[in-house]
């Protein structure tokens, strides 16, 4: 089973991506671009919106026309008709190393969002958050981490899937879908023996999570007891996340990247950096749960 390309974006930093089932499109950013993309695939028609800083995550809404995004400092309410933002809150401003990097609305349409340490040594001094749906912000009680991705929920909420990056293995906790409070936080699949490390992650209709592998050149479905079940062949190194889509939700789509790539190693992955898709699975997805704020 190999990815397709469908964009040839050749984004610094592809990311982030979501199906809205609403208009039929697909979403993701340049993070560093700092630009937000859509696709729909039936027109073959792309466009993109500008940020005033690095767009790191987003999430739908119930108003169709406006999104909840991560910038690299703080949230805020992005308008996709006029383009305006209304800020929500800042987030770790006594941090000056850190930014905001992967995020994804629990199963209650709360957002569940992580921070990232750019800093050269790597210090686990970022964090796991949730803004609520009346706008107030709390961190959970998980460990520090040094690269906030992978976070995905079970199908009836009770488990929250992450990981750090930099320690190469995703981890579940037990998820209390009323408080929020996270507790027994265990290892759910060490990555330690596998060709990537773990990025962006979502969990299919049946409960199985699809985790795209940072220089593996591959997304891997995991079994719910964390057994590899299938993998998907990329064309480049570097894929970044994955979501389901179309209107069968039958179709998988994969960001790239090619950062940190040099000259000599982008002329040889000409297509990092692009949106990839892998069209009629023998299976499905789900919608993804939108902002409840």
């Amino acid at each position: 089973m190999n990815a397709q390309l469908l964009v040839d974006g050749h984004h610094e930093l592809g990311e982030g991506v979501l199906w809205c089932e609403r208009s039929q499109t697909v979403f993701w950013t340049d993070i560093h671009a700092s630009r937000l993309w859509n696709h729909d695939p039936a027109s073959g028609a792309t466009r993109s919106w500008s940020m005033p800083e690095r767009l790191c995550c987003f999430a739908f809404t119930a108003d169709a026309r406006r999104l909840l995004i991560g910038l690299a400092s703080r949230l805020a309410f992005f308008d996709l008709d006029t383009g305006s933002i209304s800020p929500i809150c800042r987030i770790e401003d006594d941090l000056p190393t850190t930014r905001l990097n992967d995020g994804r609305c629990d199963r209650q349409g709360r957002f569940v969002f992580g921070t990232l340490n750019e800093d050269a040594g790597r210090d686990p001094v970022a964090s796991f958050y949730r803004l609520n749906a009346d706008l107030s912000l709390e961190r959970l009680a998980l460990p520090g981490i040094a690269i906030s991705n992978s976070i995905c929920f079970s199908l009836d909420g009770k488990l929250m899937y992450h990981c750090d990056s930099m320690a190469g293995k995703i981890m579940v906790c037990d998820y209390d879908t009323d408080s929020g409070a996270v507790s027994h936080q265990r290892v759910f699949a060490d990555l330690a023996q596998q060709p990537g490390g773990p990025d962006g992650s979502t969990v299919d209709a049946e409960g199985y999570l699809w985790n795209a592998q940072w220089g593996g050149a591959r997304v891997v479905r995991f079994a719910p007891d964390g057994s590899i079940d299938r993998i998907v062949e990329v064309p480049t190194a570097q894929p970044s996340c994955v979501a389901f889509g179309g209107a069968a939700f039958d179709t998988l789509f994969v960001t790239t990247a090619h950062e940190g790539m040099s000259a000599e190693q982008r002329a040889q992955d000409k297509l990092a950096g692009g949106l990839f898709s892998v069209p009629h699975l023998d299976l499905r997805g789900l919608p993804e749960v939108r902002f409840a704020g």
